[in-house]
């Protein structure tokens, strides 16, 4: 177990994986940044709103490149997770992590409204967290990005 909750397995589940056939094999580096992310950003949000279902979490460039993720995304890093948490929107689940103060979240983006999920992040090693709230939704086929939390649809 990296944390009380979280298991290094659970970070490194992807479907495009498997469906490769390759295997996810993060750096001692990417697991203590993983170990970060677990006790510091993802227990206090399990904390508020009960068990989290990580969807995505390290994400090898190969793979990264596979799902179209973005070439600086803190998920090579082991700094990032997209979650979810069963009977809460993604909505819910944004506004209650943007209510948890004390935790150094640098990201929470609430992707793809309302049937998304959350990306959240801890700051890189040494770096203040920026605490920044985003609403990413797709526009004329590429990823937009507004400050803030927004359920709304916008067509």
């Amino acid at each position: 177990m990296l944390t009380e909750n979280f298991s290094l397995s659970e970070f490194l589940i992807s479907q495009e994986a498997a469906r490769t056939g390759r295997v996810l094999e993060p750096t001692p580096e990417v697991v203590a940044n993983l170990t970060r992310l677990g006790t510091d950003v993802l227990e206090p949000i399990r904390a508020a709103v009960g068990p989290i279902h990580i969807s995505s979490g390290f994400r090898p460039e190969w793979l990264n490149d596979l799902v179209g993720g973005s070439k600086n995304s803190q998920h090579l890093t082991g700094c990032a997770a997209d979650i979810h948490v069963a009977g809460k929107t993604p909505y819910e689940l944004a506004c209650v992590i943007r209510n948890l103060k004390l935790i150094p979240l640098n990201q929470c983006i609430l992707e793809f409204p309302p049937n998304g999920w959350v990306h959240v992040s801890v700051a890189e090693l040494g770096a203040e967290p920026k605490r920044q709230f985003l609403t990413s939704r797709l526009k004329d086929h590429r990823t937009v990005y507004s400050t803030g939390l927004s359920e709304r649809v916008l067509v």
